[in-house]
């Protein structure tokens, strides 16, 4: 599943996603930056055992636990449908069929509430006690968004400004109204991360409190009832 959605699918290649399960890991262990070699993220965790493959590719990986991994999916696959299994110490799990979509957004949160992981200019955290206001630039952070121009670099972490491909058909809704256009200021890869992308936007002076936020790239919609804390 989508990681920032929360949701069963909504994958695309670039997007980083969950695999819930049993036994997938002999030990809990989290990307560090010791594990990270020449900016390619890894494709095992030291001391788990554990593999993602993904349409014959092994994903780069995040998190690993025995009933948990948070991995990558593969930037230079193509839409349609793949096989996916866990290797543990070389030993396959069952393969499970999945399909990847041109995209599949979900915005990250800030759980347990449905408020997005979102900041002002400032890198200050926007929560109820600290909204964002009209006119105002909110960064917010997604993944599932699709190709970009440059490409994402296969299991790196972006290290420049890469729009996504797909900005005519890319829109941020407010309480179900799209925003301007003038008013988005960059969608694309969110530097010195991978699989991350990061949305610009100064939010519009009708933009109404506690308003709810989606984003639809190529007819895919995130998830609803996140709701970004706005005061006029």
């Amino acid at each position: 599943m989508n990681s920032a959605a929360s949701a069963v699918g909504l994958l695309a290649p670039n997007t980083i996603a969950s695999i819930y399960g049993q036994n997938l890991s002999w030990t809990t262990r989290a990307l560090a930056s010791s594990d990270i070699s020449v900016g390619l993220l890894p494709t095992t965790l030291p001391g788990t055992g554990a593999r993602v493959i993904v349409g014959n590719i092994p994903a780069h990986l995040f998190y690993v636990s025995p009933t948990l991994i948070n991995f990558l999916v593969p930037s230079i696959l193509r839409p349609g449908p793949v096989k996916l299994y866990v290797e543990v110490n070389n030993h396959a799990g069952p393969e499970v069929q999945l399909t990847l979509d041109d995209s599949g957004p979900g915005l990250f949160l800030q759980l347990p509430a449905l408020i997005p992981a979102a900041v002002k200019i400032d890198a200050s955290l926007i929560t109820p006690d600290h909204p964002i206001r009209h006119g105002e630039l909110a960064v917010l952070f997604a993944t599932g968004l699709g190709t970009t121009a440059p490409p994402a670099d296969y299991g790196r972490a972006a290290t420049a400004v890469a729009w996504i491909t797909a900005l005519d058909d890319a829109d941020i809704l407010l309480d179900g109204a799209r925003v301007e256009r003038a008013n988005i200021k960059y969608i694309g890869l969110a530097p010195e991360f991978a699989g991350l992308y990061q949305i610009n936007l100064v939010i519009p002076d009708w933009a109404a409190p506690n308003a709810e936020i989606r984003i639809r790239v190529r007819q895919k919609t995130s998830p609803e009832g996140i709701h970004l804390p706005v005061s006029p």
